[in-house]
């Protein structure tokens, strides 16, 4: 092996694979005797271990020796050994086990009897060895006859077959060969001489580790080499005939043990030459005798005393546990009562708050609603109070005070518009300038700006300035002078108007005019502005967000007619019911329609329709029946299938009704729900079964109502298909027979 090619392993790196890689087999060799078409298998190893790999030659040698010397004295070797040498060799024995024919062989001294052999390989096979049998040339072989009496010579060779005499109980099995490689007893070496000669070597079992002395490393294959240690066993020290011990054997342990000893008393009494004082003693008289049934029924009157004690001071802790139970559920309808009045007087003052100061569509809605109920009160006592001219006169009394009322409705919703469109064109500035973001893989959010974004950031800045009525003379020149810059960078008609307009406000601040003069100028550059802001060529990023398509090619798609203002419309400005089947009025049209006729409220359904749609969410994130119905199938079916009341208690104040799924385990549904107060509704989810929990009656009717729901929703296409899913079908029957057990 070359230098480039290895590396030195030393002995302290490699002291941890001394006993993992002692040995190495190198050669195995099966051979197969047929005899009568039965197969016998024999094994034969030839082993060396990897620290003899570099002395082979020498081994070889020296057995080559040790044949040549017993080949030729023969005879002679054999009288010069005396008996006891004799008896201590040992030979090759192989056994094969009938009926299996699986050969065993093993190194066994040539003195022993038969009987040790059974119970040898007794403790191997787990067979008792009276049940083994032994054979030889197809003859039984006696229990006390020796190797030697059967004619095995000194490191010969025999083979027996062995057999089970109960071969049902106890079977002769082959014993199993261990997962790690074990050296075997005898193996058989071949050496070449002038011809190939079969030596049998019997294998000394080493009762210590050789040493490891290191080595080298193949770099390429990582192969190791470790350097030969000495084989031969070191020399036992001569008995001297004195017996010796270790230095541990010599140690004696101590250890320190307290005990009480017996305390020893004496008396003194007085006698001749000693006097001993009676002034403490005690005279000490028997008591009554008692017997063990006295005893023992004084014992029973002490345990019924005690349990009396203990009996009465459970049932004070059980009447205190009572009494605070009590305590606490009176305590808790206490806080329930004031929460619920409290909620009612926030929701009076809310609506308070809405009527006076409206400000979104649903709040004018509010208050048309309450000007109609208004006018039914007002027309009713009329009717029934009035007749004739007298009634005539009061309606167009009443007709003139509605007008007022309408007026001062309508100027209230001007001047919410004004504000409204204030914060709208703020909150469009605002989405337009927003930057780019989204979420990682691990939630962390990314943000990004853009060029465009940064061109919108950079006008709304200006256009919040521009609307400043705070700025002195000097930050106003400031401002008009950016924003001419800013518009001067296009040309255009509008830029130009832009332009004209600043340089009038320029020329009126330097003359010294009023800032109250000022206010329909300003106003108008304002709204320029905001129009040049809203041009997609001055302001790319605006183009998202604009209703009215850049494209013309883009109008003509989704473009349907009202049929109340006769306009086209986008889709989007329609607002179809679930059971539409074509495009009617716009959304325009629907609410002036709804204020001069029918002053319907649907902020209360849409309440409910939210509460449902988050709890759904919550239960079911996949399901979509909820976000289907709008305000107007939730009212068909609050006010015409439940009354527009509770089902349990009959309550009418639809701020506290709730619409819950009837059986929890399934989806929401028009066919699959009730409606409860909150209260109602919290227990209703806790319960586990329906049919116990609740009466006859009140199921059939549940069951009536979900019958007319499913009816009317079914004439919807999209509700039919999720009348057609599994969960829908199971649930069909009306109501269930009624048995004649009663609860």
């Amino acid at each position: 092996m070359s230098e480039p090619e290895c590396e030195t392993v030393s002995p302290e790196a490699r002291c941890a694979a001394e006993q993992s890689m002692s040995r190495e087999v190198i050669q195995t060799e099966t051979e197969v005797h047929e005899d009568d078409d039965e197969s016998t298998h024999e094994i034969k190893v030839d082993v060396c271990t990897a620290t003899d790999v570099l002395l082979q030659e020498e081994n070889i040698t020296e057995l080559i020796k040790d044949q040549d010397e017993i080949t030729q004295q023969g005879s002679e070797s054999n009288q010069t050994l005396s008996s006891s040498d004799v008896g201590s060799s040992t030979a090759t024995v192989k056994i094969l086990l009938m009926p299996e024919r699986h050969m065993i062989t093993v190194a066994f001294t040539i003195g022993l009897t038969i009987l040790d052999l059974k119970k040898h390989f007794s403790s191997e096979l787990r067979v008792p060895s009276d049940i083994i049998q032994i054979t030889l040339d197809e003859k039984s072989v006696d229990d006390d006859q020796t190797l030697m009496d059967i004619g095995v010579q000194p490191h010969g060779m025999v083979q027996f077959e062995m057999s089970s005499l109960d071969p049902e109980n106890y079977p002769m099995r082959p014993v199993k060969p261990l997962q790690e490689y074990n050296m075997p007893d005898v193996i058989t070496v071949r050496v070449q001489t002038d011809s190939y000669q079969d030596v049998v070597v019997e294998i000394e079992r080493a009762t210590r580790g050789k040493a490891f002395l290191g080595g080298y490393c193949h770099k390429v294959t990582k192969a190791e080499y470790h350097h030969a240690a000495v084989q031969t066993m070191p020399k036992k020290r001569p008995d001297k005939g004195v017996e010796m011990f270790s230095r541990d054997t010599q140690t004696v342990e101590l250890k320190n043990q307290d005990q009480q000893c017996s305390k020893n008393a004496s008396t003194q009494m007085t006698k001749i030459g000693c006097y001993v004082s009676n002034m403490e003693d005690k005279l000490i008289t028997p008591g009554t005798y008692i017997t063990a049934g006295e005893y023992h029924s004084k014992r029973l009157r002490a345990v019924i005393t005690l349990q009396s004690y203990v009996r009465c001071w459970l049932a004070k802790c059980f009447r205190d546990s009572l009494r605070q139970a009590k305590e606490q559920h009176l305590a808790w309808l206490e806080n329930e009562k004031r929460r619920k009045k409290e909620e009612k007087e926030q929701q009076i003052r809310d609506e308070y708050l809405r009527r006076m100061n409206p400000e979104s569509k649903a709040d004018f809605d509010l208050l048309y609603n309450a000007l109609k109920k208004w006018r039914i009160e007002e027309v009713e006592h009329i009717n029934i109070t009035l007749s004739g001219a007298e009634r005539k006169a009061a309606l167009c009394a009443l007709l003139e005070q509605e007008t007022q009322f309408i007026s001062s409705i309508e100027r209230h919703r001007m001047a919410a518009g004004t504000r409204n469109q204030d914060k709208a064109v703020q909150a469009f500035l605002n989405k337009c300038a927003e930057a780019k973001k989204w979420r990682a893989f691990d939630g962390k959010v990314t943000q990004m700006d853009t060029q465009f974004t940064i061109r919108a950031k950079e006008l709304r800045d200006l256009y919040s300035s521009i609307i400043q009525a705070q700025f002195t003379n000097d930050e106003r020149l400031d401002v008009l002078l950016s924003l001419k810059h800013t518009v001067k960078e296009h040309k255009c008609k509008l830029t130009q108007d832009i332009v004209d307009l600043i340089d009038r406000e320029v020329d009126l601040l330097m003359r010294g005019v009023k800032k109250s003069n000022l206010e329909g100028l300003r106003k108008r550059i304002a709204t320029l502005f905001l129009q040049f802001i809203k041009t997609p060529a001055f302001n790319p990023q605006v183009s998202k967000f604009l209703q009215v398509p850049q494209d013309p090619a883009d109008l003509k798609k989704n473009i349907y007619l009202c049929r109340g203002c006769n306009e086209y419309q986008s889709s989007t400005d329609f607002a179809l019911k679930t059971n539409a089947s074509s495009v009617g009025l716009c959304r325009c049209c629907m609410d002036l329609d709804n204020e001069a006729r029918r002053r319907e409220d649907f902020s209360l359904y849409k309440n409910i329709l939210r509460c449902l749609r988050e709890s759904e969410a919550e239960c079911s994130p996949e399901a979509k029946i909820t976000y289907l119905l709008q305000e107007q199938d939730l009212r068909y079916l609050v006010d015409v299938l439940w009354g527009a009341q509770s089902a349990l208690s009959g309550w009418k104040d639809l701020h506290d009704l709730l619409l819950v799924r009837w059986e929890k385990h399934l989806d929401w549904s028009p066919w699959n729900c009730i409606l409860l107060t909150k209260d109602e509704a919290a227990a209703h989810l806790k319960l586990e079964n329906i049919e116990k929990a609740y009466d006859v009656v009140v199921i059939r009717n549940v069951k009536q109502k979900h019958a007319l729901a499913r009816k009317y929703f079914s004439q919807i296409p999209v509700m039919a298909e999720c009348l057609l899913e599994p969960a829908a079908l199971s649930n069909l029957l009306v109501s269930k027979p009624i048995t004649n057990a009663t609860k």
